[in-house]
């Protein structure tokens, strides 16, 4: 019997130095090899979304994901996996929104709106009123009260169709969603309609967040979003005649905030168990689709990623954490608390990698970091180059994992493809029959892939 232990130990040590005399491209290589041939990711997805759905904060479809991706976590033989309370904002849509432009008495056309995010509801009987278009707030400003008093706001402005990062077109087109209404309501406007953020024309309004600011309630007005399509229509209509008058009814109502959680699992490192790796994404999302690629992939994405880790006996020096954030989507309180319980316990978080920005093929990363460390971080792209993702650049991480920034710890985004997101992006259509399994499997070993390089080597 001593002898058959002292046999078994040997096996052991000397597997144990096979895996870590392996190179770097071995090693990924195989993490790569799994996640196409034996990934969970795809599987998962394909839960949360069909058989949970849209998960709002506040909304029973949160709740339910919060005790599923636990459990699924619990299952993974993780060292520790334990919910993080967070208050969130309770809004809900109600009964589907209708609209229509009126160009003459009796004579109606309808179109595809849906609420803003926050807003609040027309009155019970719907507002109706004529509407100007505008381009921006420059525009809105020179109007004055006396050309939008008493009147809807029709902002449309379309995403830069020259800019080929469809982000940064989305950047220089989102604040007429977010500030619409506030902006509108200076000037005596009874409601707002915003052309859709979306790169593409087609009938689907995209919803997304507003805010009014410390706007007062009674001063508050509707918002809603129009389909690309009939953005195009209303304002062909208006040049035409710019008298015709509009119509829209939506039934969303503002809750007072309720308890929801962070969902976090964790391998402790071996070496190094105070420094402190995150690969997470946000385990909410809108209501009109399922959230597949907003943000269903970056949840079983970096839940794939610890598995994976499980799967190969890849033993981490430092501790990674799994963090699926709650209220990404109108309000950021998961990553906020994420942050401030992080400081609070005095944890040194080397490392933050998010997965927001759709299941689409891997290109490689975004940094937010300094000159040296990206340097650093950059000699790894050769390694990534085989499997045609190695796009290594500074810029923006994500919503969540920002807030962990401080000036030391390096801050990451994985970059998928972007030409196809917004055509999805806060839309009926982003369900998981838009999602490609081998892209999503793609992006979950190349985020497994950097995570290892970063807890071989370090953050210098």
């Amino acid at each position: 019997m001593h002898i058959h232990k002292l046999f078994i130990l040997i096996v052991l040590l000397a597997f144990s130095n096979t895996v870590s005399s392996q190179t770097d491209e071995t090693v990924i290589k195989d993490i790569y090899h799994t996640s196409l041939t034996n990934g969970k990711s795809y599987e998962w997805l394909e839960y949360l979304t069909k058989q949970i759905g849209s998960r709002l904060s506040g909304s029973l479809g949160a709740e339910r994901a919060v005790t599923w991706t636990k459990e699924e976590l619990d299952k993974l033989g993780l060292d520790r996996v334990w919910l993080q309370p967070v208050m969130v904002p309770k809004w809900v849509r109600g009964a589907k929104e209708y609209a229509y432009i009126e160009s003459a008495a009796g004579k109606t056309t309808s179109v595809n709106i849906c609420a803003l995010g926050g807003s609040v509801p027309t009155p019970a009987l719907g507002v109706k009123a004529n509407i100007v278009e505008v381009h921006d707030f420059e525009q809105l400003a020179a109007l004055g009260t006396a050309g939008i008093e008493g009147k809807i706001v029709f902002y449309n402005r379309p995403m830069q169709t020259d800019l080929i990062n469809p982000f940064d077109a989305y950047g220089k087109a989102g604040d007429q969603r977010r500030q619409g209404a506030f902006e509108a309501s200076k000037y005596g406007a009874v409601g707002v309609i915003v052309r859709s953020l979306n790169s593409r024309l087609d009938d689907l309004p995209h919803t997304g967040n507003m805010s009014y600011r410390d706007l007062p309630e009674s001063k508050r007005i509707p918002a809603a979003a129009i389909s690309t399509n009939d953005a195009e229509l209303l304002s062909t209509m208006l040049k035409l005649d710019d008298n015709i008058k509009f119509y829209f009814k939506q039934n969303c109502k503002q809750f007072n905030d309720v308890q929801s959680y962070n969902v976090i699992g964790q391998i402790t490192g071996s070496q190094f168990p105070d420094e402190y790796m995150v690969v997470g994404g946000h385990l909410d999302s809108w209501d009109l689709g399922d959230g597949a690629h907003d943000d269903g992939v970056g949840v079983v994405q970096s839940m794939d990623v610890l598995r994976l880790f499980k799967e190969l006996g890849i033993k981490p020096k430092r501790t990674i954490r799994v963090v699926l954030f709650m209220n990404e989507e109108n309000g950021s309180r998961g990553g906020t608390k994420y942050a401030e319980e992080a400081k609070r316990n005095n944890e040194n978080h080397i490392f933050a990698l998010e997965s927001d920005s759709g299941g689409f093929t891997p290109r490689g990363f975004s940094f937010d970091c300094n000159d040296a460390q990206f340097g650093n971080i950059a000699q790894w792209e050769p390694l990534f180059k085989p499997y045609l993702i190695h796009y290594f650049e500074k810029g923006e991480s994500g919503a969540d994992v920002g807030h962990l920034k401080n000036g030391t710890t390096v801050l990451a985004g994985l970059f998928p493809d972007p030409q196809r997101y917004f055509d999805y992006h806060h839309a009926s259509n982003d369900t998981f029959d838009a999602i490609d399994k081998r892209e999503l499997e793609l992006g979950t070993a190349t985020m497994a892939s950097l995570l290892y390089l970063v807890d071989k080597y370090g953050i210098k």
